[in-house]
């Protein structure tokens, strides 16, 4: 931050900057008790700042030190209140339009360095022959190493049009490419399609621009080419975006000129109303919203007012719990601060905010709104509904947890590279409909995984593990010691047949990553909902008209 001084002495930044909070003071003195504190208390950050930089012992790293003070005072609000750097603002771009400047890969942190996960279809990355497991070693001749994927990213995004150089490694080997950045539209719908013979799907993975169109001309394709008679629309792992997306995409399903979301603040300004200013497309048609706990904002408020109407079942499990409204203020130097100015509340009334960053903690910390304060609201049929704690769907769906050795498998990246390997070796598969995991293939997988010296470790063998340490303190373990390694010896013979005992979900996840590899984003989709109990738990609901309109009259 504040690299604009690069060509003065850090004491010279310091001496403006004082200046400037200074002057800020200067003219808000006068305009009130609160504006009042407001410069008082500036003076005393810029004295204080002033005294710091000229008398530290050691010579005092500006920047820094006004980083950490931006970050300690925006520590006590919520966390969604931001300072955004210059470097930072082609992402705020990014999560709003849809579109930023770069080579349209998805990345992650790997062995100190920086690995392409996906390549985006179609864009520079993909058409440079990118491929899912080469390793970034540099960008423009920087290395990456030791460098986290916000910094990676802003190395690779820029201007379109402008050119750039990637060292990367393959099979050990290191290459360099070349090639233009252009623009990188990121999809709303990585997926659409029909899930039976009558039931439409939709998986929408944002909310920016376009969001409310793209899932209107996705109904029109799939109700012009198929016997539409539901639709499951998914809203899972979406954490959310544009606010008048999310009342476009509402109003999709209900009638013209309804009240979607309301906003209050602390000030005037702040509130506002939003209601729905098309005709919609079908408000008739049976309908299941899909969410979870990662379904957050803009998710919640089409969750949550479909709910509000008695429009459609809601589905899956509580949604985050994110209804504040942010504003984005520009600052001096191409910096903005996102600040919290608002919260929204949904048709019945009540409020989604799960957690009152307003009240604190002794400690500083903040906590959940408990049930006991959470007040009772009612749809439009006159089910009860709660407010401080997200969207509770109307049917909950027990989350699948997955066993110790699959999250393993992913954490260290074994499915990953087993995957990366097999599309090297093989240059095309079947449609992902039809592209199964053989027990050939498997027992491929079982062999790769032992020679990678595939390992992980499991809650009960670190319990175990801490008993005997417990044990060996207090001077019991002699007595145990025999009876603890029969314990142990039992459990690495039962965690040996893991793999077989989760092949189901291991090979359910390597399905997944192989077809990615060929299909991308949609083939990940299309596989996911094959062995999908909230899909599930959808057609059944929605191919039985008597238990759906019972569901939405609030009838047990």
């Amino acid at each position: 931050m504040f690299n604009y001084f690069k060509t003065i002495s850090k004491r010279t930044k310091a001496l403006l900057l004082i200046t400037i909070f200074v002057s800020s003071a200067v003219i808000i003195t006068g305009a009130g008790s609160r504006n009042f504190e407001i410069s008082k208390n500036l003076d005393i950050f810029s004295r204080m700042f002033r005294e710091l930089v000229v008398n530290y012992v050691n010579d005092v790293n500006v920047s820094e030190v006004m980083q950490s003070g931006i970050d300690g005072m925006l520590s006590a609000l919520d966390p969604y209140t931001t300072f955004i750097p210059e470097s930072e603002i082609e992402d705020v771009r990014m999560m709003t339009t849809g579109q930023y400047g770069g080579i349209g890969a998805v990345i992650r942190a790997r062995d100190d360095y920086m690995m392409i996960v996906e390549p985006h279809q179609g864009f520079p990355a993909y058409k440079a022959g990118f491929l899912p497991g080469d390793l970034i070693i540099e960008i423009n001749g920087q290395s990456v190493k030791g460098r986290n994927e916000d910094e990676v990213r802003a190395l690779l995004h820029g201007q379109p049009g402008t050119s750039l150089s990637i060292l990367f490694k393959r099979n050990g080997e290191e290459r360099l490419k070349s090639l233009e950045r252009e623009v990188i539209r990121i999809e709303n719908i990585p997926y659409f399609g029909m899930v039976d013979e009558h039931t439409a799907y939709i998986k929408l993975t944002g909310f920016t621009q376009r969001a409310g169109r793209d899932v209107r001309n996705a109904l029109r394709e799939l109700t012009e080419n198929n016997d539409v008679k539901s639709v499951v629309l998914d809203l899972r792992d979406n954490g959310g975006g544009l606010l008048h997306e999310a009342v476009n995409i509402t109003n999709l399903f209900v009638d013209k000129d309804q009240l979607v979301v309301s906003t209050r603040g602390r000030i005037p300004e702040r509130t506002s109303t939003h209601r729905t200013l098309n005709e919609p497309f079908d408000t008739e048609i049976p309908l299941a919203i899909l969410v979870n706990r990662r379904s957050a904002s803009a998710s919640e408020i089409v969750a949550g007012s479909i709910q509000d109407f008695d429009r459609g079942v809601v589905i899956g499990d509580r949604t985050f719990g994110k209804g504040l409204v942010q504003n984005v203020v520009p600052l001096s130097y191409n910096t903005q601060l996102k600040v919290t100015v608002a919260e929204y509340f949904i048709p019945s009334g009540r409020g989604i905010q799960a957690i009152n960053y307003a009240e604190r903690r002794e400690d500083g910390s903040v906590a959940e709104i408990p049930d006991s304060l959470k007040m009772p609201y009612e749809t439009r049929a006159g089910r009860r509904v709660y407010d401080g704690g997200g969207i509770e769907p109307d049917i909950t769906v027990e989350r699948r947890i997955r066993g110790n050795v699959t999250r393993g498998l992913l954490r260290q990246n074994v499915i990953f590279d087993f995957a990366t390997n097999y599309q090297r070796q093989n240059t095309e598969i079947p449609e992902p409909e039809n592209f199964v995991i053989t027990d050939q293939l498997f027992q491929a997988f079982l062999d790769f995984a032992a020679e990678q010296n595939f390992t992980y470790n499991t809650q009960t063998e670190r319990l175990l593990k801490d008993l005997k340490k417990a044990a060996e303190e207090e001077h019991y373990f002699a007595v145990m010691e025999t009876e603890y390694e029969r314990l142990r010896l039992l459990l690495e013979q039962e965690k040996a047949q893991d793999m077989i005992t989760f092949q189901d979900e291991i090979k359910q996840q390597l399905r997944q990553e192989i077809v990615s590899r060929y299909y991308y984003q949609r083939g990940r989709v299309i596989v996911s909902l094959d062995d999908d109990p909230d899909i599930r738990k959808a057609l059944s609901v929605l191919s039985d008209q008597q238990i759906y309109r019972n569901i939405l009259a609030g009838i047990d």
